[in-house]
């Protein structure tokens, strides 16, 4: 397993973030003093991925209590940071985990408490990328008997450490892989226009792991050219009858996988299931600024981070942040408890 800079630690009385707005090209940290601080990081994509989003929620509401942790600042923090981001599930897992755990405390034990359930969520999600990779390890295992060398892997988006608090959800498997001696390579697609994939490209760079990246348009010649063995991606909510939504573009790389006869796999935790969420359409799919599409970030010859106008401003523009596959075109879902069917997700109810 590659080694990790923290995507989110406590700091004291703070907590530290890496600042994902200034990948691939900068490593900054960032300091969150307070509630206002983790509103902003998360609603900004200082940090995201579902999983790094809802254990920031979980200790935007710790900042929230320090001084105060009447009911009034507990409904605040609640409400501040559920607005935030509206397609992540695990943003409201994690604060609804949050409210069961403080509410019923006296305000004086809240702050202590508070820290110490974000410290839980954050543990508990770095053991459950562990397990993901484990399950998905066993998957590319089978394949790698059967595939040319070497097994040929594609993700979308970024969903590897910089999107969790451990190794990650579809990045997981393939580090697993990595670190167990499979002879794999990685096709990461540019996932335009936050250009995330430009984060996974990172990652496997330290890692040490092959890879190409490649432009988001190319995955279904790739894959017409039998030169991509499986898919994985990672997932920001799950319907309860295996609906996904993930990172725009994802839609259109299942099609393309069932076309021809490609795996593809969503890998998430089960906080990412919503079982309270019946279907795909159902799941609310954020719609972002205009000018993630206009503009495009890049390096000038001197070195220094620069951005570039593509279109007028005049120009119309709809910037879906996810789109939804139907659980039919999914091979299945990794988590922590296995590799379940897409259509038999309604016994976690009660697991």
């Amino acid at each position: 397993m590659p080694a990790l800079c923290p995507t989110l630690r406590r700091d004291g009385d703070q907590v530290v973030i890496l600042d994902q707005t200034r990948l691939p090209f900068e490593e900054h940290y960032l300091h969150l003093a307070g509630l206002a601080d983790a509103v902003t990081a998360i609603r900004d994509m200082q940090v995201r991925g579902a999983p790094l989003i809802g254990a920031t929620a979980a200790f935007g509401v710790a900042l929230a209590l320090r001084h105060d942790a009447s009911d009034a600042t507990l409904e605040e923090a609640d409400r501040s940071l559920r607005q935030t981001r509206p397609t992540a599930v695990n943003l409201h897992w994690a604060l609804n985990r949050m409210r069961a755990a403080l509410l019923p405390l006296a305000p004086g034990a809240r702050a202590a408490a508070a820290w110490a359930e974000a410290e839980a969520i954050r543990r508990e999600d770095a053991a459950a990328n562990a397990r993901i990779g484990e399950h998905g390890l066993a998957l590319l295992r089978r394949q790698a008997a059967t595939a040319r060398r070497p097994l040929n892997i594609m993700t979308h988006c970024n969903a590897g450490w910089l999107a969790t608090c451990g190794h990650g959800t579809a990045l997981a498997p393939l580090y697993a892989a990595h670190a167990a001696g499979l002879d794999i390579h990685v096709w990461v697609s540019e996932t335009r226009p936050r250009n995330q994939g430009l984060l996974t490209a990172w990652e496997l760079a330290r890692s040490g792991l092959p890879h190409t990246l490649v432009a988001d348009n190319a995955a279904g010649w790739l894959m017409a050219e039998g030169r991509v063995d499986c898919v994985i991606v990672g997932a920001d909510r799950i319907a309860a009858n295996g609906d996904t939504a993930n990172k725009v573009g994802t839609y259109l790389k299942a099609l393309a996988a069932r076309a021809h006869d490609v795996p593809f796999y969503v890998a998430a935790p089960r906080s990412t299931i919503d079982l309270a969420c019946r279907n795909g359409a159902a799941i609310p799919i954020e719609e972002r600024d205009a000018d993630e599409v206009r503009m495009l970030a890049g390096l000038a010859g001197d070195g220094s981070v620069v951005r570039a106008r593509l279109v007028a401003s005049t120009s119309a523009v709809c910037n879906p942040a996810f789109d939804v596959t139907p659980a039919g075109l999914l091979t299945g879902i990794i988590c922590e408890s296995g590799v379940l069917a897409p259509d038999a997700l309604a016994p976690l109810a009660t697991s």
